[in-house]
């Protein structure tokens, strides 16, 4: 296993941002499971390093919030798929720490990243209308899971699978983990998707599946006012993950659309615009500088909003279990602005480099932005901007902060 400080996390996920880049689109039309990424990603230690901090010294691990949320927003800018791969096992990561007890989830943690765990799967915080499609049933040697899930993060490849089910004896709701190694265990990965094409994702199917007493993380409330402000974080780390993925993903398209622009001369860009008249090679032309200043200016919007909500989300898991329901709430404000601001930001930029960069001279030297454009769509796909503005107009008007 190669063992990696968390001093040393930047100039390895450069490198590894560097090498998805280089293959990138190939791989992307491929769209074969991600075998080979996973690879990548163990050979540069990167589920170990991002996972919760912990001690520091000679046998320090994991990486803070932010690194965390950098390091993936980096690798999305090459390869947003295997970022969104990483954004899922991150966030899943922080689950011993979230709904279990504190000794059980530091020997856990210590588990997963000596054996470098690759996590998987989904938590859903339950509520009086939802149900689970999952029964956990207690047996003698412990329980057994039974049923499916439909979309699951990291079938193809996860090491571990976390989950919420339901008891059938005392209809709990509960967080387990669970070796997908196991016979009874059957994943489906998705085939032939618009975007985020090496994901990992897919469907999995539990067959009265085994599960031991210490692989029961804990409970959830099935009351959402009764759960702990801090155990509600689960499902905030995992949205602005996948906000960092999808303003990642942006910014590699703005960047390789840039440097198209400079190396290629103003009549074949521009052309489309039928301007009539030649302003000179890329840097001078003022239509394809002012396209890209709008870019560019959106894309460093979406950052500010982004980055205040990474720092808020960071100082609610330092806080730990004495996080306040207001805090909480406040957390929760900055996610939904940073996802409706990113989401409006990624498709536009997607969308409009695509224009700038249509007349690329042959196909020999097409540089494949069309899959940023199908990843922001598919990263988007299941996300209403309406809901989260609404969510944001009901937290400003009636707080009463």
């Amino acid at each position: 296993m190669t063992t990696l400080l968390p001093s040393a996390s930047p100039r390895v996920v450069r490198e590894l941002a560097d090498d998805l880049a280089v293959d990138a689109d190939l791989r992307d039309r491929a769209g074969k499971p991600p075998l080979d990424e996973v690879s990548r990603l163990r050979e540069a230690g990167l589920p170990a390093l991002l996972t919760p901090s912990g001690p520091e010294g000679p046998g320090g691990r994991g990486v803070d919030w932010p690194t965390a949320c950098t390091a993936i927003r980096d690798i999305a800018a090459a390869d947003s798929s295997i970022a969104e791969l990483l954004a899922h096992h991150h966030a899943l990561s922080w689950s011993p720490r979230l709904f279990a007890a504190p000794a059980d989830a530091a020997a856990l943690e210590l588990r997963a990243v000596h054996e470098q765990w690759l996590w998987g799967g989904d938590i859903e915080l339950p509520d009086a209308q939802t149900g689970t499609d999952l029964a956990l049933t207690p047996a003698a040697d412990g329980y057994v899971l039974h049923g499916m899930r439909p979309s699951t993060a990291g079938v193809a490849v996860a090491d571990r699978l976390v989950h919420t089910a339901r008891r059938t004896d005392s209809g709990e709701w509960v967080v387990v983990q669970v070796d997908p190694a196991h016979p009874g265990v059957r994943a489906e990965p998705a085939h032939d998707l618009l975007g985020q094409r090496l994901s990992g994702a897919g469907g999995v199917s539990y067959d009265d599946v085994p599960v031991a007493a210490h692989q029961v993380l804990g409970t959830v409330p099935v009351d959402e006012h009764e759960i702990a402000p801090f155990t509600s974080l689960a499902p905030l780390t995992r949205r602005l993950l996948l906000v960092q993925v999808g303003l990642g993903n942006a910014e590699g398209a703005l960047a390789e659309a840039r440097d198209i622009s400079r190396a290629l001369p103003r009549p074949t860009l521009m052309g489309a615009l039928d301007t009539g008249r030649d302003c000179g090679p890329p840097p001078t032309d003022p239509y394809l500088l002012l396209a890209y200043g709008e870019l560019a200016t959106a894309a460093h919007s979406a950052a500010a909003v982004v980055d205040r909500a990474t720092e808020a989300l960071a100082r609610g898991l330092e806080t730990g279990p004495a996080l306040d329901a207001d805090e909480r709430a406040d957390i929760a404000f900055l996610v939904a602005a940073a996802e409706a601001v990113t989401t409006r930001s990624a498709l536009h930029i997607t969308t409009r480099v695509l224009e700038l960069t249509a007349d690329v001279p042959s196909p020999a030297t097409d540089p494949g932005l069309d899959r940023f454009w199908r990843n922001a769509r598919a990263l988007t796909a299941h996300d209403s901007t309406a809901h989260r503005l609404r969510d944001i107009g009901e937290h400003y008007l009636n707080s009463l902060r």
